[in-house]
């Protein structure tokens, strides 16, 4: 189910493609990694006033839908992370 609708955009011509917050040039990436390192909701809506809190969790739904959506191939080989 997709909820991040509108949200999250990705133009060739803005951040090279990669997928960002409609609007401004704050990327998905950027805001994983964030909260990733522990920032909270509330300091990055400080930090990033024209974000909203609609689109941090729009940044969690295109993420495991990316993940959802993923193929693995089997090499042989195991990856630890």
């Amino acid at each position: 189910m997709q909820t991040y609708g509108n949200r999250i955009t990705v133009n060739h011509n803005i951040m090279l493609g990669k997928p960002v917050i409609a609007g401004t040039r704050i990327t998905v990436e950027n805001i994983l990694r964030k909260l990733a390192e522990g920032v909270s909701f509330n300091t990055l809506l400080e930090m990033y006033p024209k974000l909203e809190a609609t689109d941090i969790f729009a940044c969690l739904q295109f993420a495991a839908d990316v993940i959802a959506n993923e193929e693995t191939l089997n090499l042989g080989k195991v990856s630890r992370f």
